[in-house]
């Protein structure tokens, strides 16, 4: 996909900014220094910050995530931004500034929250391992165990973790299904009840873009009884404190920030990066991207989800915030984000959602065992340079670096990621509002370097 219009941001306050500088206090952080920007002051932040995130700035000997937040203003170009980081628990990076809205000249603030596409999954995968967790999900079960209906059209063989790892073969539906149906939600249930796999389940992958908050949704929901937005709000944000939605309340929409793309680019400079970041050769990057891209592929068809989102207009609307879309529409600022894949990997104020062996099965790399539909007979895109996935969760790549092989999160179309490394204790969340659509973006891989070399 590819931005539409050019944008460079008119008030970039982080850029012109001594690096911030903080204090780490016996059991807490103090002392960040706030941003004189856009509504930020400085105060202290309790390590145990509650849940709201706390004030503006970084604590000791984390300057280099604020430069690296700051360069991204001057450089490859923000409107409004933020960045959270935690590690073992503790807050140590909470930086946001710019424009929630450009054309308004309204400021980016601390609660302001953002559309962070398909940073979505890896929460609604948080959802799923929680209830392996508890021994009320089984990954190897079949679907069916939980929601009969799938089993039409020879799918009664298809693990749960097959949905998770993006396996199954359905990351389409025929429809027509309009926008107002797949808000609805039962009637792309009933589509994907009544698809037949493209593929043999299990022997082939490839990114079930919108059919994955259906499949893994609706199996939380025959489990719990509550939509995959409810456990999520219940299990997840409200335990957290977190400011993040899957079906976001109206009374939120004031903070939302505005959507700004940022400017197109060409065909070669498409391929120029992808052949930069997986590190493969041209002629293979020209023949993939080729045949998952052109008109009527798969991958194409994957996004519109049988008609019903054939514009991108949707995601502007108040209809698409309000409604339950799994894989692609959590509304969330930066920091719970960030502090949701903290909780996954160490105790966050006495939450911990994963425990260290969930983690493990949960993040067991799927993909490397099968080939990606769709390409040409011969050609092989290798998973850990293209499509890196595990149960729900994108494991470190070149595209994707993240701190170390042992990261696991997911991104978003535009630009947001979230993150956790479970060597480090890390949780990482990052939100933007310049969606940014070129392979090569380098804005969230600059702060995830930064905070490498952090953390020594």
């Amino acid at each position: 996909m590819m931005g539409t219009t050019s944008g460079t941001p008119e008030q970039g306050h982080v850029g012109r900014r001594t690096v911030l500088k903080g204090v780490v206090g016996a059991g807490a952080l103090t002392g960040f220094t706030g941003l004189a920007g856009h509504g930020t002051a400085a105060a202290s932040v309790s390590g145990s910050d509650g849940g709201d995130g706390g004030e503006c700035g970084v604590a000791r000997g984390w300057g280099k995530v604020a430069d690296a937040f700051r360069a991204n203003f001057e450089g490859p170009g923000e409107v409004g931004a933020a960045c959270s980081v935690y590690v073992g628990g503790r807050l140590v990076v909470n930086l946001w500034d710019g424009l929630a809205d450009r054309e308004a000249n309204r400021p980016w603030r601390r609660n302001t929250i953002m559309q962070v596409a398909s940073t979505t999954k890896g929460a609604t995968a948080i959802c799923a391992h929680m209830l392996v967790q508890r021994g009320l999900l089984d990954l190897d079960a079949p679907v069916v165990r939980y929601w009969p209906e799938f089993g039409a059209h020879g799918k009664d063989q298809i693990p749960v973790r097959w949905l998770l790892s993006h396996q199954a073969g359905l990351p389409i539906v025929d429809g027509p299904l309009t926008f107002e149906q797949a808000c609805a939600w039962d009637p792309v249930i009933r589509a994907l009840e009544a698809q037949p796999p493209l593929w043999e389940p299990g022997t082939q992958h490839i990114y079930h873009a919108n059919t994955y908050g259906y499949l893994v949704g609706e199996v939380v929901r025959r489990i719990t009884g509550k939509s995959l937005g409810t456990f999520f709000a219940e299990e997840v944000a409200r335990p957290l404190g977190l400011s993040a939605w899957i079906g976001m309340p109206a009374k939120h929409e004031p903070r939302v920030a505005k959507i700004h793309n940022a400017a197109p680019f060409s065909v070669e400079e498409l391929l120029a990066g992808m052949i930069k970041v997986t590190g493969l050769d041209a002629e293979t990057v020209t023949a993939w991207v080729t045949a998952l891209y052109s008109p009527g592929s798969v991958a194409i068809r994957a996004g519109e989800l049988g008609g019903a989102f054939t514009t991108s207009d949707y995601f502007t609307t108040g209809a698409w915030r309000a409604s339950e879309h799994p894989a692609a529409n959590m509304i969330a600022d930066a920091h719970s984000i960030a502090r949701m894949y903290a909780a996954t990997v160490s105790n966050v104020n006495g939450v911990r959602l994963l425990n260290p062996a969930t983690v493990a099965s949960a993040t067991e790399i799927h993909t490397d065992k099968t080939s990606m539909y769709g390409l040409p007979p011969g050609l092989n895109i290798p998973a850990d340079r293209s499509f890196n996935m595990s149960l729900g969760f994108w494991r470190a790549c070149p595209p994707y670096p993240m701190v170390s092989p042992a990261s696991f999160g997911h991104p978003g179309s535009g630009g947001s990621v979230g993150f956790a490394d479970p060597d480090a204790g890390v949780g990482f969340g990052y939100a933007t509002n310049l969606w940014n659509f070129r392979p090569d973006d380098p804005r969230a891989t600059n702060l995830a370097n930064a905070v490498r070399t952090c953390l020594g």
